[in-house]
């Protein structure tokens, strides 16, 4: 046997273990978990996918909502599931930041998960329930400054970036805004709707299938740039206020380990489903998101940023989880 051949075969050796499971994949049932409680923008996601995907892989696919912990609780048990393809994590912008937030995680972002695709950002909008009478900032600054510590905001968590673009907000406006922080966006939602708080800070893919026919009405939306769907709400940064620009995100993960085959395999039936027409139309037009269905490279950098920049505001205003 020559050297060449005997070096061939080494190489086929290596890869086997790699190849194999690719080749077998899917072999039964594959689970996404969502961290969060079920109505929010993260489970939409999922679900909007979730046809499409079993079709493409021909396989089950389970929509599993695991709440808790800004987020936390769902991403361990990805971090800890075997790396075969049968488990993938569907994040939201609190991912970043949670290893600041929280501490003493079980796992670690950049050793226990393997990004797959950052799937989306869409700004960060504040809206109100249409019983209060602050219609823009200005007016909500004037309330604010007027009746101190009385005007509440719900948010999707604590840590979460809209909550953290708010504390901005609240210290470049000489005001002090009540927080109250929820599990996840739908709990919010259906808060801020019923009155139960006076504000919300949420995505504008969670606000805006309520803002649209009315339930709750927009005072500012927190992008760079004015929203399609929301032409005459000013910017943060209009408002005078451009310290506290967010843009919420949502991302897609798998434990590490798993083979790199498997994993674009999976990333590329996930963004051909959410590229369907209807699914498109449903993600950039009715909830206003940016589709950005990007590589793992693009979120492994994207998140470590904002990582970077919402953890420097996290320890800056001394944010605690259970506040």
């Amino acid at each position: 046997m020559t050297k060449l051949s005997t070096l061939l075969l080494a190489l086929a050796a290596l890869l086997a273990p790699v190849c194999a499971p690719a080749q077998t994949w899917p072999s039964g049932p594959i689970r996404i978990i969502v961290p969060f409680p079920p109505g929010g923008s993260v489970d939409a996601i999922a679900r909007l996918a979730q046809a499409g995907l079993g079709q493409r892989l021909n396989a089950t696919i389970f929509i599993e909502n695991r709440a808790g912990a800004s987020g936390s609780t769902g991403t361990a048990v990805v971090a800890k599931s075997p790396p075969d393809g049968n488990t993938w994590l569907l994040v939201f912008d609190t991912h970043a930041v949670n290893p600041t937030l929280l501490g003493n995680l079980p796992f670690d972002n950049d050793k226990d998960l393997e990004p797959v695709s950052l799937i989306a950002t869409a700004p960060y909008v504040v809206a109100r329930n249409p019983s209060r009478t602050y219609a823009n900032v200005a007016e909500l600054v004037r309330a604010a400054k007027e009746k101190p510590k009385t005007i509440s905001y719900a948010s999707v968590g604590s840590g979460s970036i809209g909550h953290l673009a708010l504390v901005l907000f609240g210290r470049e406006a000489g005001i002090e805004l009540i927080h109250v922080p929820y599990r996840g966006g739908g709990p919010a939602l259906n808060d801020a709707v019923a009155g139960h708080v006076d504000l919300i800070v949420a995505s504008a893919a969670q606000l805006m299938p309520q803002i649209t026919p009315g339930a709750i009405r927009p005072v500012v939306q927190m992008g760079s740039a004015r929203l399609q769907g929301l032409p005459d709400v000013l910017t943060i940064g209009e408002a005078g206020y451009p310290k506290a620009t967010a843009n919420a995100w949502w991302g897609l993960f798998a434990p590490a380990g798993t083979p790199k085959p498997i994993i674009e395999r999976f990333r590329t039936a996930f963004v051909e489903s959410l590229r369907e027409e209807r699914v498109a139309r449903q993600l950039s037009e009715t909830q206003q998101m940016t589709l950005v269905l990007s590589g793992p490279e693009e979120l492994r950098k994207f998140s470590a940023e904002q990582a970077r920049i919402w953890g420097a505001v996290v320890r800056e205003n001394s944010i605690q989880a259970d506040e």
